[in-house]
């Protein structure tokens, strides 16, 4: 093992994608972190396909794509919680574990006796993190939530897409799940401020995360914006609405990303483009500037840079330190000498496929390097290792819980 959490174990009873995005974070920093899933069927991501994993002859496995972005390095044991049997293993495997995640709709653990205050009977110092789609509190808490949705509640989509009058124009989600996976990342930071917390304490505690609350903390600047002017922000497409130029400009052969950060780089872009005089006008001279004559200064940077290709630009600016890149699509990406040189892809050992790439953690750390030696786990594959190691239960007790259906 090695990451700076492998003191830790988690319990993982979440599903789909911000409380097992979170649990993936945690394995990759070194967590022992145990994915407990139906017997059969698994977490629903498993079957959001295809793609799917293809084994050494080409055939599709029971991986779907999806599921194997959230779940790099866990322990997958198949438990029904439903089943008393079942519950009973889920409590005796708490006394062993530091964190519980789980996503399940409020309330809806307490009948399998596994809420907060059941799992806090059996382990106090237990850090009990519920993701939600609205919270555990508010009249919108018994409602299910899911990315989308929430996308379009919490404001994004208002700040998405085609700006209003134009061809296309309308509401756009974000092409992944940016709540979710927000949602994830906040819990990640959440859990690790329980457990300093407990470390300093001794006291556990619950962690109440809504996709929702995410949602609306993280819309920053644009949120901001509102609050300080009482002016709900408008669609810009790729456009910045505090910072000009800064979007997708066209060139000769197709588009590039253009972002100007202050004045000086400003000068810079327009000696290159050849408008000098723009360059000292005080109409544009600053970004307060060029931001209220947005209108008329983005048409004429627009007919320039469709005069010579994005390749000429992107070099021409970037040798001048004038941020800039290319929009690339994913296969542009992955082939991208940068994102080779830093190792962005990692190669594991699969059981049925031989091996399968996932996208690396992009935290380094100088002291407690990563490893990612599990590869995302197959439906059940840890069962009996966990149970026969963290429950020292024997071939004949765990034998005797699979006829039963319990696992």
């Amino acid at each position: 093992m090695a990451g700076p959490l492998t003191h830790l174990k988690v319990l993982d009873l979440s599903r789909i994608l911000a409380g097992p995005w979170a649990g993936q974070v945690l394995a990759d920093f070194g967590a022992q972190v145990i994915k407990v899933e139906r017997p059969q069927k698994g977490d629903d991501t498993r079957h959001w396909g295809p793609p799917y994993l293809k084994d050494a002859a080409g055939n599709d496995t029971p991986e779907a794509a999806y599921y194997l972005s959230a779940n790099r390095g866990k322990q997958s044991i198949t438990v029904d919680i439903t089943k008393p049997a079942g519950q009973e293993l889920i409590k005796k495997l708490v006394k062993e574990c530091d964190i519980l995640l789980e996503n399940y709709k409020v309330g809806g653990l307490k009948k399998y006796g596994l809420d907060y205050e059941s799992i806090r009977a059996v382990n106090p110092a237990i850090i009990y993190c519920s993701i939600t789609g609205f919270g555990q509190t508010g009249p919108y808490a018994n409602r299910a939530g899911y990315d989308a949705m929430i996308q379009g509640m919490g404001g994004l989509m208002s700040l998405t897409g085609v700006p209003e009058g134009q061809p296309g124009a309308g509401p756009q989600k974000v092409g992944v799940a940016v709540a979710d996976l927000m949602t994830g990342m906040y819990a990640v930071s959440g859990v690790l401020a329980a457990v300093i917390h407990r470390d300093r304490t001794g006291e556990g505690q619950q962690i109440d995360l809504a996709l929702l609350d995410t949602q609306v903390a993280w819309l920053a600047n644009q949120a901001q914006n509102y609050l300080t002017s009482g002016k709900s922000p408008e669609r810009q497409g790729t456009a910045h609405p505090n910072i000009v130029p800064y979007q997708a400009v066209p060139a000769s052969d197709g588009y590039f990303m253009l972002a100007v950060g202050n004045d000086a780089q400003f000068k810079k872009f327009c000696a290159i483009a050849g408008l000098d005089g723009i360059a000292e006008d005080p109409a544009y001279a600053s970004n307060a500037a060029r931001v209220q004559a947005r209108d008329q200064l983005v048409p004429v940077i627009e007919r320039t840079t469709r005069q010579k290709p994005a390749a000429w630009w992107l070099q021409q600016l970037s040798d001048a330190h004038v941020p800039c890149g290319p929009i690339n699509n994913l296969e542009q990406v992955f082939a991208d000498s940068q994102v080779q040189a830093r190792g962005m892809v990692v190669e594991q050992a699969h059981p049925t496929a031989g091996t399968v790439k996932t996208v690396r953690n992009p935290l380094g750390f100088s002291a407690s390097e990563l490893a990612y030696e599990q590869a995302p786990p197959i439906l059940g594959e840890h069962t009996d290792a966990v149970l026969g190691t963290m429950l020292a239960l024997g071939a004949e007790e765990i034998e005797s819980l699979r006829k039963d259906g319990v696992i």
